[in-house]
């Protein structure tokens, strides 16, 4: 690890150690704090326009802003190791490990199995379509373990995942399927009014069918979603959505 990385672990530790208000800390405590600190960075991220990066950020201090951010949501994962240490679970190092040795398995288009880098001919051969093909044959062998693998594990999104965005998961995941399980995205129900929702059910279909279409658009319908909700309360407001 790099000095700075050392130096973190060892604060918190101590902070652990001679800290009663961080020392009560548990992981169930901690998870609105991991959120919040998440939502913190993309609200940074979403603060400039796509096209912007790395530019514009750059110039601006929206980077300096995001470094910040960071190291917020970094504080959070030594926070959880050090806790899950302290009770005889894991540590800061088997964090890291246990995600680069998921990576180096996922991504065998650019590493050996030993985690050694393949050779330059091999990376230049690599197709985007392969790639994803792999990472989800891959993702389904380590789900199944050994077991018999579920039809609909495409369907298993975190359950605390905003509706919308878990929604847009489901669709990603279906399209990469050998077959396609979800319907193309229709009209509503012959005779009904579009405009006219009778029920929940009726009104999850349609949102379910609108996000299909943005996918199939390229479209992130949380974001959209945020984005103009940021620009309402600008225009309701006359404040800076960004702000």
């Amino acid at each position: 690890m790099s000095d700075a990385v050392d130096r973190l672990v060892w604060v918190v530790a101590q902070l652990r150690e001679h800290c009663p208000w961080t020392r009560r800390l548990t992981h169930a405590v901690l998870t609105e704090y991991l959120i919040e600190e998440a939502y913190e960075a993309l609200e940074v991220i979403e603060s400039a326009p796509p096209a912007s990066w790395p530019e514009g950020p750059l110039a601006d201090g929206t980077y300096e802003k995001l470094r910040l951010e960071m190291g917020d949501v970094l504080f959070q994962v030594v926070l959880h190791a050090a806790i899950a240490q302290g009770a005889g679970g894991f540590t800061f190092d088997g964090t890291a490990q246990a995600i680069t040795d998921k990576m180096i398995r996922r991504n065998p288009h650019v590493f050996h199995a030993d985690g050694s880098l393949r050779e330059p001919r091999d990376l230049a051969a690599a197709r985007l379509e392969d790639i994803e093909k792999n990472w989800e044959r891959i993702k389904k062998a380590e789900r199944a373990a050994g077991a018999a693998e579920s039809d609909a594990a495409f369907t298993e999104v975190p359950a605390h995942l905003p509706a919308l965005a878990a929604a847009a998961k489901v669709v990603d995941r279906a399209a990469r399927q050998p077959v396609d399980p979800l319907q193309e995205p229709g009209p509503p129900p012959s005779g009904q009014d579009p405009m006219v929702l009778q029920d929940e059910g009726e009104l999850g279909a349609e949102l379910f069918r609108l996000v299909q279409r943005s996918r199939a658009a390229g479209l992130d319908p949380e974001r959209a979603l945020r984005q103009h909700l940021a620009a309402l309360r600008h225009d309701l407001s006359g404040t800076d959505p960004t702000g």
